[in-house]
């Protein structure tokens, strides 16, 4: 029901106390399906010792070697904030270095390791296994997708 509509009081104060009750949140089962996702990599990753943060850094590394940290960001939408600390632990780890830009020493920029590189084999199984989890057709994968991508459209 449209709230621009005019109402009568009590017809307002029901669909304003509908609108509050969990149960009637898009939200919430949005924020509890990501939790769950993440949680059901977990075992998979562990096997890679990687969180899900720095797989999400990964893919885009397998895809994009060399990337600047800027760029890497914007990809991930994460602030340098939480970037920092999480591809300090990568480098910690040895599978990946910063370097400073070759034509701009103000960049950095990131390159996988050959241990980094050597990953990759073992996290393509990852995908295959997470799939399986989900009780979903591919169709309702891509249109759960579609519908994810619209929403971050939209609030960004």
């Amino acid at each position: 029901m449209s709230t621009c509509h005019s109402q009568s009081s009590n017809e307002a104060d029901l669909v304003n106390e509908e609108l509050i009750k969990l149960e009637n949140q898009v939200c919430f089962p949005l924020y509890s399906a990501a939790n769950a996702v993440i949680r059901a990599y977990r075992p998979l990753l562990d096997v890679l010792d990687l969180t899900y943060s720095q797989y999400l850094v990964m893919m885009v590394l397998w895809q994009q070697n060399g990337i600047n940290v800027k760029e890497l960001g914007a990809k991930l939408n994460l602030d340098s904030g939480t970037l920092t600390p999480l591809l300090k632990r990568l480098e910690s780890k040895g599978i990946v270095v910063r370097k400073r830009g070759e034509h701009d020493e103000r960049v950095r920029e990131l390159f996988l390791t050959e241990q980094g590189q050597n990953l990759k084999s073992a996290a393509l199984e990852v995908p295959k296994k997470l799939r399986c989890k989900f009780d979903l057709e591919l169709n309702e994968l891509m249109e759960l997708k579609r519908l994810c991508e619209k929403v971050m459209k939209t609030l960004d």
